[in-house]
């Protein structure tokens, strides 16, 4: 078969629609499952994003930061879109725009030339630059480069220029958050350390959240307890700010002195210790006062030990306030007990919030039943298994390391679960087995306004319980006869 051209060209094997139902029946079968999960060269769908959208995500938690993707502007188009497109926020960043030149030749030039225009143009206070696949695969070295570039006075010698290298073929949008922070943190505190110095703050790391009704929690528990504090990486008013006819290049952020003052702080914790691995094992060593870990406080157990540990680093009692939130969240749980109670989920995302899922549906006596993550540990493994082993809920839960979405697809059609947690790339999945999906996470592209709803603390147990609770009873009144379709539920 020819062309208008004389080529030879392939032709279109066309299928009855009998075969087209056959094929979309047999991959819902344990037969293909068996095949799916014998798969090991091919990723479909991967339940992650790449480095340089996590290091973006860094760079912009801090005031005048400009984020400089060092790379092509394909790639920085990307993570900027997926970003504008989750907060329906701006997402400002530059590009040096590598091409097949700088490919062969190095980006050194791009680089320069970039760095010079962009603090021209756009006057930042920062530029955190973080690289894409391109410069990686050829080897730039970032650290010449950006020496050269205040050699040659393309950038004044004194501007901070945190750099981090991000490739995108390897680790998740949660490594290149954590590597972005902690080039960030030791730009900033360099030879700021004053011995015998004390602050008198909480310095506080949420690590890669996209939640910023979670950052306005974090800042409000710390005002009830009149507890000094810097959130480092604060995206609440990056990603949240007020719609007023005035157009802020840089809207909200960590103050780059409060930043820089950080390593001189009372304290320091982090509630996303899977995202910030190696930033907080930099400031154990290198900051002053005490350091804590803590998994994000999903649920009541998780949240009671945030709050416990603020009291006892800060030698405050709880405030009444915190303690009627907490009452409040159990009798939200105790009216919605019924409706969760026994159910079976299916659950994705990055580490941090897959803890905080598990946890929080077993105090819920729900059962987490398929436990995926796409960039994930043997240290995670065991961290939610434990959970697990602590509830007969979790008995039956079955933990998926390093698999993507096509295996929670089989996963799902073989073994049913009554609802999917997750974020949008799992709606067609969900439609696919009729089962209800619980957008929580990152990204979501499909709802509005869902990354302003808090699901840390007390109050977002109460989010979580409502969004879940109330979308069954749903279900049941769009399903159900109508004998049974009544005002009682």
């Amino acid at each position: 078969m020819a062309n208008n051209l004389g080529l030879a060209v392939k032709p279109v094997t066309e299928y009855s629609d009998d075969e087209v139902a056959r094929v979309r029946e047999w991959i819902n079968t344990e037969e293909y499952k068996e095949k799916n999960f014998a798969r090991q060269a091919l990723v479909i769908n991967p339940a992650h994003a790449c480095q340089p959208l996590g290091a973006e995500l860094a760079a912009h938690a801090f005031e005048g930061t400009l984020p400089f993707v060092h790379g092509s502007q394909g790639c920085a188009s990307y993570y900027r879109s997926t970003l504008n497109r989750h907060f329906r926020e701006p997402a400002p960043a530059v590009s040096d725009a590598m091409t097949e030149d700088g490919a062969v030749f190095g980006g050194q030039n791009n680089l320069h030339e970039a760095l010079e225009n962009a603090y021209a143009l756009y006057k930042p206070k920062m530029m955190a630059i973080f690289t894409s696949c391109m410069p990686e695969i050829i080897g730039d070295d970032l650290t010449a480069f950006i020496k050269n570039a205040r050699q040659k006075g393309f950038i004044p010698k004194d501007f901070p220029l945190p750099y981090a290298n991000t490739p995108s073929f390897n680790g998740s949008h949660v490594h290149g958050y954590d590597a972005m922070l902690l080039s960030i943190l030791q730009t900033l505190t360099q030879g700021k350390q004053v011995e015998g110095r004390c602050t008198g703050k909480l310095n506080l790391i949420a690590g890669f959240d996209c939640n910023t009704g979670n950052y306005r929690e974090y800042k409000r528990i710390l005002t009830e307890f009149c507890i000094p504090y810097t959130l480092l990486a604060d995206i609440s008013d990056v990603f949240d700010s007020p719609l007023d006819g005035a157009y802020r290049l840089y809207p909200g952020g960590t103050r780059l002195e409060e930043a820089a003052d950080s390593v001189n702080g009372k304290a320091t914790m982090t509630l996303g210790p899977h995202a910030t691995t190696k930033t907080f094992g930099w400031i154990k060593d290198n900051y002053s006062g005490k350091h804590v870990s803590l998994p994000t406080p999903f649920g009541i157990a998780k949240t009671d030990t945030f709050i416990m540990k603020l009291a006892e680093l800060f030698g405050k009692p709880v405030p009444e306030s915190i303690k009627a939130e907490r009452g409040r969240a159990v009798d939200a749980m105790t009216d919605a007990h019924q409706y969760i109670h026994g159910k079976k989920f299916a659950l994705y995302g990055d580490p941090d919030y897959l803890l905080g899922y598990v946890s929080f549906l077993l105090e819920m006596g729900a059962k987490p039943y398929h436990i995926l993550c796409s960039k994930g540990s043997k240290k995670l493994e065991k961290e939610i298994q434990a959970l697990l082993d602590t509830s007969p809920y979790g008995r039956d839960g079955r933990i998926y390391i390093n698999k993507d979405l096509w295996h929670l697809r089989s996963l799902v059609m073989t073994d049913p679960v009554d609802g999917i947690i997750g974020d949008t790339h799992a709606k067609f999945i969900a439609r696919d087995a009729g089962i209800p999906l619980f957008r929580f996470g990152f990204p979501v592209f499909d709802r509005v306004n869902l990354h302003r709803s808090p699901l840390v603390g007390y109050q977002g147990v109460i989010n979580m319980i409502s969004a879940i609770c109330n979308k069954f009873i749903d279900i049941v009144d769009e399903t159900c006869d109508d004998r049974h379709f009544e005002m009682m539920r």
